[in-house]
């Protein structure tokens, strides 16, 4: 079935059931969480979701009883009843067995403000988003951004060449997005509408109000709106609190909480400099380009889905990975801007992304400019485009397209 397609953290997962005697599996709904924790977690579990009435009034009352036995647990969707999570660290102080607590939830437990136990030095903590194209495909990876950390720079063209080979238009993925079932199951943009629609919904019914007292639904829904139509730029509250005719404060609120339930990204800005000014403002995407040109009600995505596309994929890919990686992007108060840095192992890789089939030199002079402002620090730049033509299109920035890193 679709669904059960394998998925980039799965061997992420497993490590660290292995190392850490809780381990906590966030993401937004419907990205796959339970259906992933359920296959992949070894030996027989107890599996209690707290979505459960049953089971939820149980953890609010007795949260120990729930826990009671040796046999490991999945708790699912945690962020319903976090005072279990107290009880989850009880359970571990006094037994540390690696493995014993898989925990899911679809919100940033580290950033919800009802959550007073995070953990801390007993749990280990990945982040599934929805799903990224290879995985789509049923290979259960994402882009080569590995080979090209890897690889020394002259040999990223052939890197490059062994990726897929078959030209795909980005549009239609931008459409569908990366929730399995709108992605997979939904084959039409009416069906995925209806599905984009009934998410909402629920979303802003049930899911939001775990979080917060929401009372003004219709508020929230068009800062979503004004969110989603800026998509790529500069977070600016105050521009979006226009747009949505709300406060600045009020704006801002929603913003977190669109971030703690994994929905909206806030992507930080590389800066690190030796010589420029850098703006350090955060850039606002979207953790699915199908939920983010719903919302806006955009019939055609334009090049700043492509970068989101982009940056979804640079996303799962550091969540999956064992080693530290940041993910960034560069600006400086010239003007210059990448649009997204991979700071790993000590080095910098560069990512521009233009929704041109025919790339020119002058669509690498920012590629240029990073490496000459950060040095031996920086390797080669790579510039994604649409077209289907690897080359150098400067020194030291290969030109390749989208479909064969992603």
């Amino acid at each position: 079935m679709n669904h059960l397609l394998p998925r980039s953290i799965g061997q992420s997962l497993l490590t660290h059931l292995g190392e850490s005697p809780a381990v906590v599996v966030t993401g937004a709904r419907q990205t796959g969480k339970t259906t992933l924790v359920r296959e992949l977690a070894p030996g027989p579990r107890r599996y209690l979701a707290l979505d459960d009435l049953d089971v939820m009034e149980t953890a609010r009352r007795d949260p120990e009883r729930l826990l009671l036995g040796a046999e490991p647990v999945i708790l699912d969707e945690v962020q319903r009843v976090p005072a279990v999570l107290s009880a989850v660290k009880r359970a571990v102080d006094a037994s540390g067995a690696p493995g014993r607590f898989l925990l899911t939830g679809s919100a940033n437990l580290l950033l919800m403000r009802c959550v007073s136990e995070s953990l801390a030095g007993r749990a280990s903590y990945l982040t599934l988003g929805p799903m990224t194209r290879r995985e789509q495909r049923g290979l259960g990876t994402c882009g080569s951004w590995e080979d090209f950390l890897r690889a020394p720079d002259a040999d990223w063209p052939a890197a490059v060449a062994e990726g897929p080979d078959a030209p795909e238009d980005w549009r239609p993925l931008a459409r569908r997005g990366g929730f399995p079932v709108a992605a997979l199951v939904r084959r039409t943009d009416a069906a995925r509408g209806r599905w984009f629609d009934g998410y909402v919904r629920t979303y802003l019914e049930r899911d939001l109000q775990t979080q917060a007292r929401i009372t003004a639904l219709p508020d929230f829904r068009r800062v979503m709106r004004a969110a989603s139509r800026r998509l790529g730029g500069l977070v600016n509250q105050a521009e979006l609190g226009r747009d949505a005719a709300l406060p600045q404060q009020t704006v801002g609120r929603y913003l977190n909480l669109l971030e703690t339930s994994h929905l909206l990204v806030r992507l930080p800005a590389y800066t690190t400099n030796r010589t420029k000014r850098l703006i350090k403002a955060p850039k606002l995407y979207w953790a699915d380009t199908g939920l983010a040109l719903h919302l806006a009600g955009d019939p055609e995505p334009e090049g700043a889905h492509l970068e989101n596309i982009v940056l979804h994929d640079l996303l799962a890919w550091r969540d999956s990975r064992l080693g530290r990686a940041g993910i960034f992007y560069w600006r400086t108060a010239s003007g210059a801007e990448v649009d997204f840095v991979i700071e790993a192992e000590s080095r910098l890789l560069p990512i521009e992304v233009k929704s041109t089939a025919r790339p020119r030199f002058r669509d690498a002079r920012h590629l240029l400019a990073f490496g000459v402002e950060y040095g031996d620090a920086a390797r080669g730049g790579l510039l994604l485009h649409t077209g289907d033509e690897i080359r150098w299109i400067a020194p030291g920035v290969l030109a390749a397209p989208w479909w064969r890193v992603l």
